[in-house]
């Protein structure tokens, strides 16, 4: 009996899919490419995904067809007619043909879910619509009805029934330079064709979603948990089958392109990033050019330079090419030059004396590396601060063109773009600060990068990429050479995966100072304290670490200020009097590790100590006493006690004459009584505050 159900069972599994396979015609879908780019990667990934088999035409043919900023195209249209012309025919008319662009197109859905969609449909061949009338807005008025969602035809996205479609590709003869767009555009307004071939176009994007003119419509929903990220119409609410970044809107759909069709996900991470993922075998590392270029005063630069000899990556394996532009370094980048020069596989040394721009330099290392036996240009600017192991991860990321994340200390400034306006300059991205602080992991595509990027140079020896340059009208090195890279369909990628580094900020680098990376504790306060603080200091501060500290810090205040201790405590005596509220808290404000550092400064540069105690003291305390809260973020003070010290006037002025006369004017400045009927708001705020609570108004001590 279990066996008659087993067979039973069979037969009916087996008529079932016999069914579903006689009511779904033969799909067959193609596109055209006739060169291997990173859009068409990306559209070829996505359809397998999907299960989707996509014929590519025109491969390694020469495009003639003209660019895609202005009319052209019709070498698409040949090609698809040429391919369809040459199909056996079939006993039935059923058999349905799908055609979209492929640098700029992702399938977002099965093939059978396409297909129920178009056959639900009253159209024998539908086209992609879009909300702008192009190439020729003369042609607006001539469309049966403009009124309605994304009135005009698009070419980006065809699907229809073979017999139709062919019908439609004759009408007419076109050439490789004619426009695609506006020969189906004419098609469709031919009343006589659009009626006996039932032509229609995807008015409300149930199947096509063009994204130009259409980026309100549209929503990328990525925080879902128990879903993969997708796009929705928000005004249709439904989710459309195929997008299309057409015209600008290429950018978008990059950005988009982090997320769909599994890319990236909350649960599963960057599921792109493994799929990509190459293992370096040490016997055969590629060959890179290390590219460094010093555009601009940089503090710090010893140690820039040390790690470049402290990249994690055989020294025979790279090529070293040197830009500096800055006389300030030369000194310094010389000596470097000439002491390591030898142990790379070849060395280039530009100087400032050479006149050379820092776009002609970069373009000169791109041609180096593009005409030799050069597999990567790994380029490092003088701002960067690498961990030795970056250009190994780069490496392995298996990327083309992939930089790693590099961020002020402190601050959302980072080393690339997530989004541009229309002008091709910065705009923030709705992940920008995600992506920088690490709230989401993963290898972003991203429209800029700068100061740090790996580059595979095999792109760059295509005939198509030979244009790219760092020189380009008005812009900056840096944005000509994205903006050339974005043109030719090159994308760019920032990854976060690792924290690999960080950037310095040199807007108060002021070199006409003796010694101008002391000044640096505030802008570069973790390269500062990496020069100058030992590595063992803040485990002083750890928690339950048993230790003399303040046996310590009086040792090393004593030596500086030749402090009386037995005084100090009677300073601190009188603190807890309430004449210090109304005198000296609005005026004076320590704690322990701000002078500890102070301390630290002028005990290592004992030669300055005149001009640290007016920088350090004079200017840096003095101003950041005015502003606690900013105090206290930008010296990063750890949970110690606070030790407020108040004094009547007279016995301050006896402890000042005590102290090291060096420091003692700028301490008496600070302590200088107030003139009589002078009052500061803190003053009147403290007053009021002692009036409230019953209290007189304390005299000085005496």
């Amino acid at each position: 009996m279990s066996a008659f159900l087993y067979f039973i069972g069979l037969f009916l599994l087996f008529a079932i899919n016999t069914e579903a396979n006689s009511s779904n015609p033969a799909v067959k879908i193609f596109t055209v490419a006739t060169e291997e780019t990173h859009g068409l990667q990306r559209f070829l990934r996505s359809a397998k995904l999907h299960g989707i088999d996509v014929e590519v035409l025109g491969m390694g043919q020469k495009w003639s067809g003209g660019d895609m900023n202005h009319p052209g195209g019709g070498q698409k249209v040949r090609l698809l007619k040429q391919k369809l012309f040459s199909l056996q025919k079939l006993p039935d008319r059923d058999q349905i043909i799908i055609f979209t662009d492929s640098y700029d197109v992702m399938y977002l859905a099965g093939l059978n879910v396409i297909v129920d969609k178009f056959k639900s449909m009253d159209a024998r061949v539908l086209f992609a619509a879009e909300p702008f009338c192009w190439p020729d807005a003369s042609l607006a008025k001539k469309y049966p009805n403009t009124t309605v969602m994304n009135p005009y035809l698009n070419s980006g996205g065809i699907i229809g029934y073979l017999t139709e479609l062919k019908k439609v590709l004759n009408y007419k003869e076109i050439r490789n330079r004619d426009d695609d767009q506006l020969f189906y555009t004419e098609a469709f307004l031919n009343e006589d064709l659009r009626l006996t071939y039932r032509l229609a176009l995807d008015h409300k994007s149930q199947i096509f979603q063009n994204l130009n003119g259409a980026l309100s419509d549209v929503q990328l929903i990525t925080n879902s948990t128990t879903e993969s990220p997708y796009l929705l119409n928000v005004v249709t609410n439904e989710r459309p089958l195929i997008v299309h970044g057409n015209g600008p809107s290429k950018i978008t759909l990059n950005h988009f392109s982090n997320y769909l069709n599994n890319a990236w996900s909350v649960k599963d991470g960057c599921v792109l990033c493994q799929e990509k993922k190459i293992e370096l075998n040490d016997d055969e590392l590629p060959t890179v050019m290390l590219a460094v270029f010093i555009e601009q005063t940089t503090p710090f630069m010893e140690e820039f330079l040390q790690q470049l000899l402290d990249i994690d990556y055989p020294k025979k394996k790279l090529h070293l090419y040197l830009h500096n532009n800055v006389e300030y370094h030369e000194t310094q980048v010389a000596k470097f030059f000439s002491a390591y020069s030898r142990d790379y596989l070849s060395a280039k040394s530009i100087k400032p004396t050479d006149f050379i721009s820092e776009g002609e330099a970069r373009n000169i290392a791109k041609g180096r590396c593009t005409n030799s036996e050069c597999d990567y240009l790994f380029s490092v600017d003088s701002l960067s601060r690498l961990q030795p192991t970056t250009l190994r991860y780069l490496l392995s990321t298996g990327y083309d063109v992939v930089a790693p994340l590099l961020v002020r200390t402190g601050q959302s400034w980072s080393n690339f773009w997530g989004a541009i306006n229309s002008a091709g300059y910065y705009a923030r991205s709705a992940d920008y600060i995600d992506i920088v602080y690490r709230n989401i992991v993963g290898i972003w595509n991203v429209p800029f990068i700068t100061n740090c990027y790996l580059m595979k140079m095999a792109l760059f020896r295509k005939e198509s990429a030979k244009a790219v340059s760092y020189i380009k009208d008005d812009l900056d090195a840096d944005m000509a050479f994205c903006a050339y890279l974005r043109d030719q369909g090159i994308m760019m990628h920032v990854s976060n995966e690792q924290e690999l580094g960080h950037l310095v900020n040199p807007e108060s680098f002021d070199i006409s100072r003796k010694h101008p990376d002391i000044y640096q504790v505030i802008d570069n306060k973790l390269d500062w304290e990496r020069r100058y603080i030992h590595d063992q200091y803040y485990d002083n501060f750890a928690e339950g670490r048993n230790h003399s500290m303040l046996g310590r810090f009086k040792i090393m205040v004593n030596r500086v200020f030749q402090f009386d201790w037995a005084e100090v405590k009677k300073l601190c005596d009188i603190s807890k009097m309430s004449v210090f509220l109304y005198y000296v808290s609005p005026t004076m404000r320590y704690n322990y590790k701000a002078w500890f550092q102070i301390v630290s400064l002028v005990k290592s540069f004992r030669d300055t100590q005149r001009a640290m105690a007016k920088a350090m003291v004079g200017e840096y305390l003095r101003k950041q006493m005015k502003k606690e809260d900013v105090r206290k973020r930008r010296l990063g003070l750890i949970d110690i006690p606070l030790k407020e010290v108040s004094l009547n006037w007279k016995w301050a002025e006896r402890l000042v004459r005590k102290t090291d006369r060096r420091w003692a004017v700028d301490v008496r400045l600070r302590m200088k009584k107030p003139k009589n009927g002078a009052s500061s708001q803190n003053r009147q705020s403290t007053s009021r505050k002692l009036e409230e609570g019953g209290q007189k108004r304390p005299k000085l001590l005496e």
